[in-house]
């Protein structure tokens, strides 16, 4: 295998080569890093490289695994174990800067790991850095006024979506063998779609955001971004807790339980269904997405998968409330945090226009969002009006309405109308935000000049793992997650 397929194999794979002696971390570790001192100048993914960590985490579990099997040192931590991986910079990292995209957070070194860091820790993860961001979270381009653009491998000159950015771009280019980023209002989705791999919001409170820089603490999300949906499964199994949610007659236990990755390769339940929302979802979407979409979809109708058409007719109703809740949020982090408005100079222009803007939020107006989340956390799938009467398993919509626009461009023209560029990327992920369901973006295809296109779908409350089966099947008959960016070589 040579080094370029080495690290674009899965964690399963590599996995395999430790426990067969046929790799070592250390060997994987110094090749992961050796490809982000060639292509970071290039792509920008990484605010901070953890080379002194890395190594010595990889000798660590190069020491454990590799100890003789029932002797004193040796230990399997289990499918993680000696994988590299890479951290979004706005979860905290104990002696390691977490910037979270910012001017004002540059040389903060956090005293205590974020929840889901210990756990990777646990899980015998190696740590090779922190990706670049859009500043705050707050954004969907990654065109960082303070660390720089990070650039999308497929294309050097557009964007990798966001907030996420450097996350994707960094496994799309094979920097690392996942990712853990936010999703606030698509931000792993958007540019998971973007960067041509597969990107899991978990459901609302899955996965602690203990020791996250906050963006919208109601909206918030944190999960794994990787280049297939049992690599992914792998990575959500390591980041969940035991603990209980409370608010409702019943407790709902929040691990994710992964008994191994054969359950996820399983069929789904026979006949699948799954629904395709006639409206809202595939309005204003640009008309070469709309038939790669189409395409993947086209021919699912066997006795293994049923494909309704279907109305949701609520979710218009759920823009401005989400929004709201978003503005209201971030305002009164950054307002108790001391950094605004006494700092507004130190924030990048669109960050400090949102701040501004969630002051503007009248009480009554978030408290009724609020109320209103309430609602359609009672489910999507219930407002969902199928003929047939059929209970649906997911649905499956555009992550995004067009595929990655250049740096700096604002404004796209999509069915004949302008939209801004952000509102877009937005628009088509926020509702699986604000009803708190899970939700992936896998890739589907690719436009004429080569971009990748994301297919999104959204499964029932605490389904990752039906939603990961289906996106897994839709890979055992593509290729597209096996494809390389240019800028991966």
């Amino acid at each position: 295998m040579s080094d370029t397929d080495l690290a674009f194999a899965s964690i399963e794979e590599v996995g395999k080569l430790f426990r067969k002696r046929k790799l070592s971390p250390v060997e994987l570790t110094k090749l992961m890093l050796a490809r982000i001192d060639r292509l970071n100048p290039k792509l920008n993914a990484y605010i901070t490289v953890t080379v002194e960590i890395a190594l010595a985490q990889a000798k660590r579990a190069e020491a454990e695994l590799f100890a003789p099997r029932g002797r004193k040192g040796h230990r399997d931590r289990g499918p993680l174990h000696g994988i590299p991986i890479s951290l979004k910079d706005n979860i905290y990292t104990r002696g390691i800067r977490t910037t979270a995209g910012s001017k004002i957070l540059r040389d903060f070194i956090p005293d205590e790991d974020a929840t889901v860091v210990g756990q990777l820790k646990n899980a015998g993860a190696i740590l090779l850095g922190k990706t670049n961001m859009h500043e705050f979270a707050y954004g969907v381009t990654s065109n960082n006024p303070h660390y720089g653009p990070v650039h999308n491998p497929w294309d050097p000159a557009r964007i990798p979506g966001g907030s996420s950015g450097g996350s994707a771009a960094a496994v799309a280019a094979g920097l690392c063998y996942g990712s853990i980023g936010t999703d606030t209002g698509g931000s792993i989705r958007i540019p998971a779609a973007l960067c041509g791999i597969v990107g899991l919001k978990p459901h609302y409170r899955r996965v602690s955001t203990a020791g996250v820089v906050p963006l919208s603490t109601t909206l918030d999300h944190v999960g794994p971004l990787t280049r297939s949906a049992v690599d992914a499964a792998l990575l959500l199994q390591a980041i969940t807790t035991g603990d209980y949610l409370d608010g409702s007659a019943e407790k709902v236990l929040l691990p994710f339980h992964l008994r191994g990755v054969n359950e996820i390769r399983q069929k789904p339940r026979v006949p699948l269904h799954l629904g395709i929302p006639a409206d809202y979802f595939w309005e204003r979407i640009d008309s070469e997405v709309q038939r790669i979409i189409r395409k993947a979809l086209a021919n699912k109708n066997s006795g293994s998968v049923v494909l309704h058409e279907c109305r949701a007719h609520s979710v218009h109703q759920w823009t401005d409330p989400s929004t709201n809740i978003a503005l209201a949020e971030a305002t009164d982090f950054h307002l108790r945090s001391g950094w605004f408005p006494s700092r507004a100079a130190e924030y990048g222009d669109d960050v400090k226009t949102r701040l501004e803007m969630g002051l503007k939020v009248r009480a009554v107006d978030y408290l009724a969002a609020l109320s209103m989340r309430k609602m359609a956390w009672l489910g999507l799938f219930g407002q969902l009006g199928v003929p047939s009467g059929k209970m649906l398993d997911a649905v499956v919509v555009p992550t995004t309405p067009f595929a990655a626009t250049e740096i700096g461009v604002e404004e796209i023209s999509v069915d004949g109308k302008t939209e801004l560029v952000r509102a877009g990327l937005l628009r088509l992920n926020r509702p699986a935000n604000f009803t708190g369901l899970p939700s992936i973006s896998i890739p589907c295809g690719f436009t004429s000049s080569g971009l990748p296109v994301g297919l999104q779908i959204i499964g029932p409350s605490w389904q990752e793992k039906t939603i990961l089966r289906i996106a897994h099947a839709f890979e055992a008959s593509h290729d597209y997650h096996l494809r390389r960016p240019p800028l991966s070589a």
